[in-house]
């Protein structure tokens, strides 16, 4: 690290201030980072606010934490770096600054105003400084002011925005660019001008330095610089939020004459409709899966894939749900026809490998048709799939007959719409509540203890308030039938049976409690009266 000392613009006596910069091979002074220079005014602000006493010059005390090194006069420097021409040099700056940095430039042009606030001045140059003949004075945030020492036809070359500013009025000897909100990457865009290949200058940036040269490229009319930058993020991988962030800024670019599709295409399709099609596909690949690993690792990657974000939009839900009863309706056929083969009498006679073929199909349909069911109850669209599986009084009266080890699954599937009717996920219609429970509760019941041992995703609280409070929903006098049907079962096997003491203590209070306060009121009133 080098320094260097300027003297003030308005003319009178400069105090030396110690600047840190970096002096390439090419002559290129490069800009500090924003940080730097805002530590730097910082440790400056608080040594010019300290008590100053008989007007003496203040004097720098040797316990002061900035370290000082030799100062080198800005005029010595320049005579002493050597320098290259444009048309012989292939080399830019390149800034000292992490990425940790204010958002891309809002570059503005306004005249200097008369007085302003005290800067901090740098000085940067490009080329060959003894053959510049342009000044741009750069005032940014924290009072920072940047001198760039620069070639009037490089920037005419280049850029639009300088273009216009040297065809206003000629001779001109200075550009004064104020309200810089990133001064780094605005110096380093014009050191971009100096360079023949820009896109490899841009290799080893990040995304989020690339954006925020895109953005100050665009704003100085920089058409080679915005084509590098585009190429770049077009070629890049996107990791994280850097893919919000691309997409966001390339929909911000004010021309669209420099091919950005190629980037959209990586996040859009051109598809106008959203792709049904595609996930009727994937539905079947995965459902028609015998690999169990895949398969169950596809199943909770897909399924949570539409729980974070709901693809079926623009209008297109209700074909969204039809390819999900489509499917459901192939499970329903495939496990019923299962169900009879396991049943009939003459499987009992057929090889063990025959019988275990038929006993994983059965788990896998069974298995198939409870992630439709997560999916459609997630959706809030199981009603009618409530409706179609309360009526498989068929398929309830085989499930004893089928090993429990192979038909647990299915009672899953009750579990699962018994909770989400309890949830309030789905709302099927009083007969379908009540023939969901004639129908399918005592199944649940006979395979509850397997599953709350072998079943590891089955969480018993979750579907015991589920029975209750689908219990709850029916009339009175239902809701006792089922419950004292309940309280004989749960008397004799205890744990082995749903524990629906809830729903049991709301009946009690429904049945016994309110009536006898309803009356007591009445009587009250009556008496008053």
């Amino acid at each position: 690290m080098d320094e260097f000392k300027v003297g003030r613009l308005d003319g009178h006596p400069a105090k030396i201030r110690n600047v840190p910069i970096v002096v390439t091979p090419e002559g290129f002074w490069c800009c500090p980072s924003q940080a730097v220079l805002q530590k730097t005014i910082k440790n400056l602000n608080q040594q010019e606010a300290r008590p100053k006493g008989g007007g003496a010059s203040p004097c720098v005390s040797k316990a002061s934490s900035v370290q000082r090194t030799p100062v080198i006069s800005l005029e010595k420097r320049i005579h002493s770096t050597p320098t290259r021409s444009r048309t012989g040099s292939d080399e830019q700056v390149f800034p000292l600054a992490d990425d940790v940095v204010p958002d891309p430039p809002k570059v503005s042009v306004s005249p200097a105003p008369e007085k302003r606030q005290k800067q901090h001045k740098i000085s940067v140059g490009f080329g060959q400084l003894q053959m510049s003949d342009l000044k741009v004075m750069l005032y940014g945030r924290e009072g920072v002011a940047v001198k760039m020492i620069v070639h009037k036809n490089i920037l005419a070359e280049n850029s639009t925005f300088f273009a216009d500013k040297l065809s206003r009025q000629s001779p001109v000897s200075c550009i004064e660019v104020s309200d810089c909100e990133d001064v780094e990457i605005f110096v380093e865009t014009v050191g971009l001008m100096y360079c023949k290949d820009v896109k490899q200058r841009l290799v080893k940036q990040t995304v989020a330095r690339v954006l925020r040269i895109l953005k100050v490229a665009e704003s100085l009319g920089f058409p080679a610089c915005i084509m590098s930058c585009l190429n770049y993020l077009e070629a890049v991988p996107w990791v994280g939020d850097e893919e919000e962030n691309v997409v966001s800024s390339i929909r911000q670019l004010h021309c669209e004459n420099y091919g950005v599709s190629p980037l959209l295409k990586r996040v859009a399709s051109d598809l106008t409709n959203p792709p049904n099609d595609t996930l009727a596909h994937i539905i079947e690949l995965v459902l028609k899966s015998s690999e169990d690993r895949g398969r169950r690792e596809m199943k909770s990657l897909v399924l949570k894939l539409l729980k974070e974000n709901n693809i079926c939009t623009n209008g297109s839900s209700d074909s969204c749900v039809v390819t999900f009863y489509s499917s459901c309706q192939n499970c329903l056929e495939s496990l019923l026809n299962l169900f009879r083969q396991a049943s009939d009498p003459e499987f009992a006679e057929q090889s063990s490998d025959n019988k275990e073929t038929i006993f994983r199909q059965i788990t896998l349909e069974a298995d198939n048709l409870l992630w439709l069911a997560e999916i459609l109850a997630d959706r809030n669209a199981a009603d009618e799939l409530t409706a179609i599986w309360a009526n498989q009084g068929e398929l309830a009266g085989l499930h004893c007959r089928i090993p429990v080890m192979h038909r647990h699954l299915v009672s899953c599937v009750t579990a699962r719409l018994f909770v989400a009717v309890g949830k309030g996920e789905v709302l099927p219609s009083k007969e379908t509540r009540q023939l969901l429970l004639d129908v399918w509760l005592q199944p649940l019941m006979d395979d509850y203890n397997w599953l709350q041992h072998a079943c590891r995703s089955f969480d018993r609280k979750v579907v015991e308030e589920g029975i209750g409070q689908t219990i709850l929903t029916l009339p009175l006098e239902d809701q006792q039938t089922i419950l004292l049907t309940w309280l004989g079962r749960f008397l004799k096997v205890g744990d082995s049976c749903p524990n629906l003491q809830r729903a049991f203590e709301v009946w009690w209070r429904r049945t016994f409690v309110r009536p006898y306060a309803v009356q007591k009121g009445s009587s009250l009133q009556s008496g008053r009266s």
